[in-house]
C-alpha cells in the first residue's frame, strides 16, 4: 500500500463515522417535522449546514497542513513519528472520553438553539453553529496527510467534504422515508470509541507507511 493509499484510506474511514454521527442529521429531520419543511427544502438545508462545517474543516486543515509540509522538507522525522504519534494520543484522548461516559459530541446540532425561529434564521443559525464547530480529528489528519505535500492535503479536503455531505444528505433521507433500521442508538453511544480505535490504528500505520 502507497502513502496515498493509506491517506486516502484513513481519510474517507474518518469520514464516514463522521458523517453517521446521530447528531449530525437527526436534529435536522426533526427541525424538518416541526417546520413542515418537504423534503427538497430538507435536503437543502442539510447541505449547507454540512457545507459550512466541512468548509471551516478544510480551511483550518490548509493551514495545519501548510505547516506540516513545510516542516517535513527538512524535518521528515516530525511528519514521520510526531504526526502519527498525534493521530495515536488523539484516539487514547477519545478513547478515554469514552470510558468516562461523555456521550456529547464537540459539535453536535442543539434543536433547542434553533427551534421557533423562521427558516431563514434557521438556516442562519445551523450554518454559524456548523461553521464554529470544526472536526477535531481529521484536523490532525491534515497533518498527517502534508507528508506528501499537497497532493495528500487536497485529497483529504476532497474525501472529507464529500463523504461528509453525501452521508448527512443519505442519512436524512433515509429518516425523512420512515426508514427505522437505521440503528443510530449504538454509533450514538460508541462514537468516540470507534473513532479513537481508527485514529490510534491510523496512526499505527503511519510509522510504517511512507
Amino acid at each position: 500500500m502507497t502513502g496515498l493509499s493509506q491517506i486516502i484510506i484513513g481519510a474517507f474511514l474518518l469520514s464516514i463515522v463522521h458523517a453517521s454521527i446521530p447528531n449530525h442529521w437527526i436534529p435536522l429531520i426533526a427541525l424538518s417535522k416541526a417546520e413542515k419543511w418537504n423534503e427538497k427544502s430538507t435536503l437543502g438545508i442539510t447541505a449547507i449546514a454540512g457545507f459550512a462545517h466541512t468548509l471551516s474543516t478544510i480551511v483550518i486543515g490548509i493551514i495545519v497542513g501548510f505547516f506540516g509540509y513545510k516542516l517535513s522538507g527538512s524535518y521528515s522525522f516530525i511528519v514521520g513519528v510526531i504526526a502519527p504519534s498525534i493521530l495515536i494520543l488523539l484516539g487514547i484522548i477519545y478513547l478515554i472520553l469514552s470510558i468516562r461516559g461523555n456521550k456529547h459530541h464537540h459539535h453536535d446540532i442543539h434543536i433547542d438553539d434553533v427551534k421557533k425561529k423562521t427558516t431563514a434564521a434557521i438556516i442562519f443559525t445551523l450554518t454559524i453553529s456548523m461553521f464554529f464547530s470544526p472536526c477535531l480529528e481529521i484536523e490532525a489528519y491534515f497533518f498527517v496527510a502534508s507528508k506528501l505535500g499537497w497532493e495528500g492535503i487536497i485529497a483529504v479536503s476532497v474525501i472529507y467534504t464529500f463523504i461528509t455531505i453525501a452521508g448527512m444528505l443519505l442519512l436524512v433521507w433515509l429518516g425523512m422515508k420512515g426508514v427505522r433500521k437505521i440503528k443510530s442508538h449504538f454509533l450514538e453511544h460508541h462514537e468516540k470509541t470507534i473513532t479513537g480505535i481508527l485514529l490510534v490504528i491510523l496512526g499505527i500505520a503511519g510509522y510504517f507507511i511512507r
